[in-house]
């Protein structure tokens, strides 16, 4: 599978970049070509302006002798073996004698005419290596000097190899200036486009708030283009909430217009008494338990998903604990909390439930002491962050082959002891609906130790 990061910002940036380098590249390619060609061209030009101004400057005299002092204006003709010549040589019968400029410190070889012929204005251009081995471009002519049809082969020579490196040059400069630009270039573009993307972390940091409970809604400006998204999230959010009430009105309902006939078929049923009556009040009473934990589980699966809820862990358990040690005053409660604050990803109502259940069975078992504890403890990778909260007691404990019995519905394990059996069933329950993990252990105490893992908000 082909890899190609996730983040947006990234993509931008690295296709910017890309197009970047692309289009410097051709425009260091079109700056060096064109460059190159008005060079050539120049240094052509300059050779023909030579190669005719050489060419007024040479005469033969009445005996057939070349004569003549050439002057071309460059210093570089007079300087030693500099690349730059030139030579007048006869070019029929009649023309004696030889000029050259003082910087030809030798002869220098040209091409045979039938290798390269002159053009119909008896004009011919080639390369041939210099005095030195540089590489020379080469104008050369044959005029007539006079009405005797005596002619001389005149021959202008410039360093193409000096031009090469003015060349070669240019295009290091051009490399460093468009380099330095690119670079520019692409940091300004990285910057405007993560500035550009700055209101989506917004938005993402909006949304977590309203996940955390510290916010309602998506507050704030945003551009044109993100605001809908913003629009229709708040509409998302707004939704749900109605859902969530809306869920809770009819189960509520549903529990107010129950609750009444069930208490009157019980009522009923132990006034009637014998053996039919007990068993229609047994019943009744079965059917509102029944009644009471799936209504339960109805609300928490109602609210579970809301990204509004929030409750704060430290004061609900000891406010639970102080009403449960006045309540069990011959039970020794010992209460354990971390430094940090914890906040529970979920419904005050549904951690109150919870924690009374197991606190209510540890009270009921414990022997002498209960301990709680509430810690913090890292989740797996993508999972956020947890807290576990562990009761434990001194009291004769639950085997582990009954443990998974013990959370079924109205499974009682000691008839001997009130209670309905739905405490721990409605526990396993509502750890269920927000995710969370329960687990009955054997305590270091003696008895039985629950610990359950939930979900927190950072």
């Amino acid at each position: 599978m082909r890899f190609w990061p996730r983040s947006l910002a990234f993509r931008v940036i690295a296709f910017s970049t890309v197009w970047a380098i692309l289009t410097l590249i051709v425009i260091f390619t079109l700056i060096t070509t064109l460059y190159r060609q008005a060079s050539e061209r120049g240094f052509d030009s300059l050779l023909s302006a030579h190669l005719f101004n050489l060419i007024g400057s040479v005469g033969v005299s009445e005996g057939g002798s070349l004569t003549g002092a050439p002057d071309l204006g460059d210093l570089r003709f007079s300087e030693p073996n500099s690349g730059w010549y030139w030579s007048v040589e006869p070019a029929s019968e009649g023309v004696r004698g030889e000029l050259h400029s003082s910087s030809m410190t030798k002869a220098i070889l040209s091409p045979s005419v039938a290798e390269v012929p002159f053009n119909a204005s008896f004009q011919r251009s080639y390369a041939t290596e210099g005095i030195d081995g540089e590489e020379l471009e080469v104008f050369e002519s044959e005029f007539v000097l006079d009405a005797k049809n005596r002619a001389a082969r005149f021959r202008v020579m410039g360093n193409q190899t000096e031009l090469e490196q003015e060349i070669g040059a240019f295009q290091r400069r051009l490399l460093t200036y468009l380099s330095l630009f690119g670079v520019g270039m692409i940091a300004i573009n990285a910057i405007a486009i993560l500035l550009g993307l700055q209101p989506l972390r917004r938005v993402r940091n909006a949304l977590a708030m309203v996940r955390e409970g510290t916010a309602q809604r998506l507050d704030g400006r945003f551009p044109a283009e993100i605001e809908p998204l913003a629009n229709e999230t708040n509409a998302l959010i707004e939704n749900n909430k109605r859902i969530v009430e809306r869920s809770r009105t009819q189960v509520g309902n549903l529990a107010h217009s129950l609750k009444t006939p069930l208490a009157v078929l019980i009522n009923e049923g132990r006034a009637l008494g014998g053996a039919k009556g007990q068993l229609i009040a047994e019943q009744a009473a079965s059917m509102q338990k029944q009644v009471d934990h799936y209504l339960q589980r109805a609300r928490v699966a109602a609210q579970r998903d809301s990204v509004v809820y929030r409750t704060p862990v430290a004061p609900l358990v000891q406010r639970m604990v102080r009403v449960l040690q006045k309540l069990n005053p011959q039970t020794a409660l010992s209460l354990s909390l971390p430094a940090v604050d914890i906040v529970f990803a979920g419904e005050r109502e549904d951690l109150e439930e919870l924690l009374g259940n197991l606190l209510d069975n540890a009270m009921k078992w414990a022997k002498s002491a209960v301990a709680v504890s509430v810690a913090p403890i890292s989740g797996k990778e993508g999972a956020g962050s947890l807290f576990e909260i562990s009761i434990e007691d001194d009291g004769p404990g639950i085997p582990e082959d009954k443990a998974r019995e013990a959370l079924k519905r109205g499974r009682r394990l000691d008839e001997t002891k009130p209670g309905t059996g739905l405490g721990l069933a409605i526990v396993a329950d509502l750890v269920n609906e927000y995710g969370g993990v329960l687990a009955l252990e054997r305590s270091s105490m003696g008895g039985l130790k629950a610990v359950v893992r939930l979900r927190s908000l950072h």
